[in-house]
Parts: C-alpha cells; structure tokens; sequence
C-alpha cells in the first residue's frame, strides 16, 4: 500500500517537535546549573538523555560528586518534557515522583536539595516527606492528596500501598528513584522496596527507576535487583567519570605495642584525636558503636571543657529532635566535631565538614569510602578520612585499606533470596490496597529480582499461610488475614487485622527499646530494655553524653535524673561488632606477605613492625600462602591458635566446625574464643596435631558434608529459634503491640518461641521455620564465604608452630576469652601480667638477636 504522504509529513513534524522540546528541556537544565556556577558533567547529561528517552537504570558514581541532581534532573525532564517552558504545568494534580530514602534522617535534607529548582522549573509543582516523623496534620493532607514529588522510606511506601486507593495514587507516577541503594539491596528492606517496584510497574509500566550508589562492588547484579528480571536487560548502568580525589591516612599512635588487643589503644589516642579536630573547622568523628561514640565524646569534653557546645553527639537511639539540632548544626558550620556512628554514615550534606576521623577498623573498605565522602561533599573538594587505630594489628588493617582504595576493590552485597517472611507480609498489605487475584499477583512477584525463581509451591503455601493459618493455625481466627470475595479477589475482611497489619508493617526488627526520660524534663532518646533490665535504682550509667541515674521504669519509660558523679556503665547495643570483610581481609594478608619479606612500607607498617618482627620471631606470619597453626601448653590446658584472617562470623563457624571435627577423631571439649584475625580452641587434653599434618589437614578443611557438619557442630536449634523471634515479627505473626501498649522484649520472645515450637512439632514442614535455618547459616554464619575460606585453608601450606608463650596474635584471642568470664578490673589485672612476663621475653629475645648480629 502506498504511504500517505500528508502523514508522512505529520509523523515527521511530530518527531521533530518532540526533539525540540527534550533539547528545550535540556538546555533549561543546564541554564539553571550555569546560574549557580556550577559544571554539568558528562555522567550527568548522559543520565538525563537515558531518562528522557524513558529508560531505567542505575548511577554509581563518588560520594559528593553530583549524583542527586544527576538523577533528580533526569526525573524531571521526563515527567515533564516542557521542562522550563511557559507551557509546563498545565497538568499538576497527582504523584509525579517518587523519591525513597533508606533513612528518615535523609527525608528532610533530600527534600530542601529537591525542592531548590522547582521554583525556576517547575512552580506549580510541591514536593513534601511521608515518614514515620511525619506529623498527623500533613499526613491528613497526603490522604486527601499526594503532592508532586514526595520523599519517604521503604515502610511508609509500603503503608501507602496498603491504602484502598492506592492505584489511584500511583495512577500519574512518572519516575522512581532509590537513593542510597547499596544499604538496601543486601538486605529485607531492599527485598520490601523490590516487592513494591513490580506493583508500581504494573500499574505504571512506562515509569522510570533510577538507583543511586557510591560503594558498590557488584554493579551488574545491583542493577538486575533493581530492574527485575524483564526490565534489566534494558537498563542503563551509568559510572560517574568525575573521580572524586579521598585521601586515607592514620593517625599513628606515640608507642605502638608488641602486644595488643581489641581496644587496648582506644583513649590512649586521645590526645591526637584533639589535635587533629582542633587543626579543622568542622570533624566528624565516626565510630563502629553507639558504646563507643558515648565514651568518645565524654572523653573529648573532659579532655576540653571549652569545647561544650561546640562538639555534639549522634546516633540513632538519641531522640529525633536531638539529632535534627546536631544535623543542622553541622549544616550551619556551628559544630567543630560531632562524634557519631552509621547514622550519619549515608547522603546527608554536610559542606561545612572538613575531615573525618575513624575510630578503630572500619573493617570494609566500602564503610571507610562511605564514610570518607562525608568530607569535601562537593563536586571538586578532597575527602579525607584518617583512621585512628584501636590496636597495633588495626595499623595493618589501614595500610590494606589504602592498598583497596587506592585498586578501586569494594566489597559485594549479596541479594537475598525469596525470603518468605517478607513475602507474607505484601501479600496481606496488597490485600488491604484494593486486593489482589493469586494469579495476577504471582507472576507480578516474579518481578522483583529475589522472587524471580519463586516456585508454584512456595508461592501456595505463602498463599496458604495468609488465608488460613497454614497447617497448624487453622483453629485461631486472628491469622486468616486475607479471604477472597464474591468475585475471587482477595482482602482483609477485619478491621481490627489491617490496623494490626499497618501498625507493624515493615522488616526492621530490632530489640523491644525503653524511652528515656528526665523526671522533670525532656526525652532523651530510646535504649535496650536489657541494658535497663539490668539496672537497680540509683544505679548509673552514661547516654546521650551525660552520666545519668536511673530511677524507675514505668509505662515503656526509664525515667531518670542528672548525677552528679562522673563515671557510669556504658549502654550496650545490639549488632555492634561488624566482622572484617573479606575484601578488606585478603589485603591484609598481603600487607603481611611483603613484612614475611622483611617489606615494611609506609608510616603504618614501619610503626607496627616490632610487633609483626616479634611474631615472625616467635612463630610466623600468616598470609594467602601459609596458613599458621600455634600450639602452646599452659596452666589452663592445651591452646591451638588459627589465623586464616576470615572474620570473626566465618571464624566462629569454622572453630566450631573444626572443634567438632577434631573431637570425632579424639573425645574432647574446646573453648572457643574467636576475634577477626583468628579463633582458639582450648581443650583440657593435647588435641591430635598429627591430624594438622599437611596430609591431613585436607580432611580437616574439607567442605564435604559442611552443612551437616555445621549444624551439628553448633547448637542450631537454639540458633533458629533466635532467628525466627524476627521472621515472625516481619510475617505478622507476632505483633509489637498498638501505639501505648508495645510488648516486651519478653513477650515478643515468649510469643515466637511458642509458635517456634508449635511449628516444629505439628508443622515440620513450615517454610517459615526452613527460611529461619537459611538466614542462621547465611547470615550469622557466612556459609558461603565459611565454603570459599576451607578452599583457601586447603590450598595453603600449613605451619604448625609449638610455642613457648603467647605470641602478639595469640594474646588477643586469650583476652576474648578472658572477657567472657572476668569482670573488667580482674581483667585489667590478668592482662597486665601477662604483659610483664611476655615484654621481659621479648626484651631477652631482642638482646639475644642483637648479641648475634655483633661481629
């Protein structure tokens, strides 16, 4: 048939009015960067074609370096290719984009650098915040109608969904952006943001979703987690060229021991810690705990009383508002250090901050890039971050962590895989937003990358366990949640069900947490109800940088008062320790290869030698070649000390799995101590080191049967059930309670243990109790890194070494046990002994090396 030519020429005008309009558009982007004096860079402009064009995608580029104009822009031209133009914004009303934050503490500071070119732009466009720090006023206006642009989290996205017409708020979205997406992906919250990417695509296929990363080791991965598995091979993975310039150095301690051990150094750096903040207008000063930023900050205002309101602290269990007047301070310049830990590790912009100190190991060296690109948070400025070693071993840590910065090495995070906790969860929040057919819904779940391989019978019994109960709840009408209508859809018929559901919505799960008060005064923030459980009244203890007294516990509230005395316990929270990553952990070992070769360079490895000379000396230094086996005889029994340099997660597996392996061959018991260098194991008998010959070592390090091996190594059972406390708060099984009324840490443990048991005697087969022993031996364990580390064990040489004393590694494993069963000031006295003797040693050992060098 022949072309008309008329619509030729029509389609031909349509195509070029369109080309017209997005270069408009772009050049209306670029005037307003040009009115700031700002440069648009080349990832940015390629970023913003992507998007007008309607692709998806992912940008990793460096901290402070553009990424959140980059992609907020490329929303913008295509939710509204008349961008800039006289026309735009004819048609306002309605959700254009969505922006999420993994942290309420980023809403506020996202929404004033999203807000700033809206003005010139877009005027009729609002942007507002959906967190649980929403207020009850603007959350009536949201219900009413959504504005613009909104900024929220994944738990608030997912309360959104669960709204009746919640098809109608989406009904406009043009684009979503994920920021932060590296601290979503590798856990639930990214598998709760995944769940709710594949319900906003089928409503809104033609929207576009961009990720934003700064430290991202598996790119390619990141972007299919992202995508799904139908939109992936379509996205756009876009690499920031404008490499922003980090600088890493150390702090290097006056003395560097020959022997040490976790924390030892800590408040002997004080001094140079004040130096160095004193030598900069504004520090942050990041720790791995909330413990520790406590004791830091109390410290820094003893060492400097003039300081007090000018250095602040910061962590997440310090009340909101408390943190939002540190936050702004550091915005205003007005702060010359706040100590803090990974609350402010993530995108906030704070300009005015020149350095950053690093208390201790960062133990990754994604977490030290992170946290580095807190300084300098403008395209073209230096960030610096100097590492304060806690120990003389963490000198060798920062030497590797500038070899892996300086290669570009950054850690993977790993995609969970259907996690059926959090799938039961969506089915009961779909349900409630204007519910769903199975089929439908089953194959939209598809969608999202961690339920990609979601099987039929899965997917039933999840379906199963929503309507029914499942197997064994049949009987109890509280757990059939969702029941299909006259017309096959499913809902949640009971009122009483969805408040519960939306009131415990999510998959944070952390320990049940007490406010903390004054008697007459204000909240402070929240601690561990087993921290307080602890407590009697009159009894101290250190928080939010005051030393307080405890007075009584009542309605959820520890009420306190101001003490007078200057010292107290500090608070304790969970999840403090992060194990060394094996990134991080294979650059040790290099760094400990070039000292076997008597290589010490750099101001580190020349401070640390002693202590690696000294080890050398005594037995030997491990690295990617040799693993060393140490075995010392003592008045507490017979010691074997391993160094595979895995992390203290994969070490306590394998000391647990070689304990028990050891045993089958010889009755035994062990102790275990474990630290990240290395784990011990302490028996009353001599173990069977013929067993540790290298011909045997292969059965020793075998993977063959790991599984079973593992699990009857340790006491899984106990270990599952500890796990599963937080699958059933996340699969609505156990509720948190409504707002006034929240259970205990107890009754919450009380609740799950009951359904744990119930599931094990009647339900064998509940998937919810198989996910609880994957997550044991995924997460607590490392299986899968335990599996790669006995490679690597098999394939080194193995030097068993018979030792007279404890050598400078084998002494901190001696004082993590010690730490389990002696209280701090027989701690402090043990140690110090042990140190006596082994320094005289090690004196009499460095004169007989001197005598025989003298010709």
């Amino acid at each position: 048939m022949p072309r008309n030519p008329r619509s030729s020429r029509a389609s031909a005008s349509a195509c070029a009015g369109s080309a017209h309009a997005a270069q408009s558009a772009l050049t209306a982007a670029e005037t307003w960067f040009q009115r700031r004096g700002w440069q648009v860079f080349d990832f940015q402009r390629e970023v913003w074609q992507a998007a007008q064009q309607g692709r998806s995608g992912l940008l990793h580029a460096s901290t402070g370096s553009g990424k959140t104009y980059a992609v907020w822009f490329g929303a913008l031209l295509h939710a509204q290719p008349s961008l800039g133009q006289p026309t735009q914004g004819a048609t306002t009303n309605g959700l254009r984009v969505l922006w999420i934050t993994p942290m309420r503490a980023l809403a506020a500071d996202t929404l004033r650098a999203l807000q700033e070119p809206l003005p010139e732009l877009l005027p009729h466009w609002q942007a507002g915040m959906r967190t649980g720090d929403t207020g009850s006023s603007e959350r009536a206006r949201q219900m009413k109608a959504l504005p613009q642009v909104l900024v929220t989290t994944p738990e608030s996205l997912s309360l959104l969904l669960s709204q009746a017409d919640a098809r109608q708020r989406f009904g406009k979205l043009d684009a979503v952006i994920v920021d932060e997406w590296h601290e979503l992906m590798g856990n639930k919250r990214g598998v709760q943001v995944q769940l709710a990417l594949a319900r906003l695509r089928r409503w809104r296929p033609q929207m576009v979703v961009w990720g934003l990363s700064a430290t991202l080791g598996n790119l390619e991965q990141s972007l299919q987690a992202l995508l799904g598995p139908d939109q992936a091979a379509q996205g756009v993975l876009v690499r920031g060229q404008q490499r922003k310039r980090i600088l890493i150095d150390t702090l290097l301690p006056p003395q560097p021991a020959r022997f040490a051990w976790a924390g030892h150094l800590g408040l002997q750096m004080l001094p140079g810690v004040v130096a160095e903040i004193d030598s900069s207008n504004s520090t942050l000063v990041f720790t791995n705990t909330r413990s520790q930023a406590e004791l830091w900050y109390q410290n820094l205002l003893e060492a400097r009383p003039d300081w007090a309101g000018l250095i602040a602290l910061h962590h997440g269990s310090l009340d909101r508002e408390v943190r939002e007047w540190v936050e702004q301070g550091l915005r205003d310049g007005r702060l010359k250090a706040v100590v803090c830990t990974s609350s402010l590790d993530l995108g906030v912009d704070f300009t005015p901050v020149e350095r950053v100190l690093q208390i201790g190991s960062p133990r990754g060296v994604a977490r030290l890039l992170q946290r580095a690109g807190r300084s300098g948070h403008a395209p073209g400025r230096v960030s610096r971050a100097t590492l304060v070693p806690t120990n003389s071993l963490e000198l060798v840590e920062a030497a590797a962590a500038q070899d892996a910065v300086a290669a570009g090495q950054v850690e993977q995070r790993p995609v969970p895989e259907a996690p059926l906790d959090v799938l039961v969860q969506h089915l009961v929040t779909i349900a409630l937003g204007g519910g769903f057919r199975p089929d439908e819904l089953f194959d939209e779940v598809r969608q999202a990358w961690s339920y990609r391989a979601l099987r039929e019978d899965q997917w039933q019994w999840a379906l199963d366990f929503v309507v029914r109960g499942g197997q064994s709840l049949t009987a109890y009408p509280e757990y059939q949640r969702v029941q299909a209508d006259a017309e096959g859809i499913y809902r949640v018929p009971q009122p009483a069900i969805a408040t519960r559901h939306r009131l415990n919505i999510g998959t944070i799960v952390a320990d049940a947490s007490l406010h903390v008060q004054y008697l007459k005064g204000g909240r402070i923030g929240t601690i561990e109800e087993g921290f307080i459980a602890r407590l009697r009244p009159g009894d101290r203890f250190l928080f939010g940088g005051r030393v307080l007294e405890f007075v009584r516990v009542h309605e959820m509230t520890a009420w306190v008062r101001r003490s007078s005395s200057g010292s107290g316990a500090v608070p304790r929270w969970q999840g403090g320790r992060m194990p060394l990553s094996s990134t991080l952990a294979h650059a040790v070992l290099d760094r400990l290869e070039q000292a076997a070769q008597a290589r010490f360079d750099g101001p580190e490895m020349q401070a640390v030698e002693p202590l690696l000379a000294l080890q050398h000396a005594w037995s030997a230094l491990p690295t990617g070649q040799r693993l060393v086996v140490e075995a010392l005889k003592s008045r507490e029994g017979h010691h074997l000390f391993f160094y595979p340099f895995a992390g203290r997660l994969v070490h306590m597996g394998l000391a647990s799995l070689l304990a028990w392996r050891l045993a089958r061959q010889q009755a035994a018991s062990f102790s275990i101590a474990v630290n990240d260098y290395g784990f011990e194991l302490l028996g009353a008998q001599q173990a069977p080191l013929e067993q540790l010959a290298a011909h045997q070592a292969q059965t020793l390090f075998s993977d063959h049967d790991l599984l079973q091996d593992v699990l009857s190594s340790l006491n899984a059972t106990e270990l599952s059930q500890r796990r599963f406390r937080e699958i059933a708060r996340i699969a609505g099984l156990v509720s948190q309670g409504y707002p006034g009324q929240h259970k205990s840490a107890r009754q919450l443990q009380a609740s799950s243990a009951l359904f744990f048991e119930v599931f094990r005697k009647h339900d064998a087969n509940n998937l919810l109790l198989t996910q609880a022993q994957r997550e044991v031996l995924e997460q607590e364990l490392e299986l899968a890194r335990l599996r790669s580390t006995l490679a690597e064990l098999r394939a080194r040489t193995l030097t068993l070494v018979r030792l007279q004393r404890p050598t400078p590694f084998a002494l901190p494993l001696m004082v993590e046990r010690f730490r389990e069963k002696l209280s701090t000031e027989k701690l402090a006295d043990r140690v110090a002994r042990m140190l006596r003797e082994l320094e005289s040693a090690a004196d009499a050992s460095a004169g007989k090396t001197a005598a025989r060098r003298r010709p």
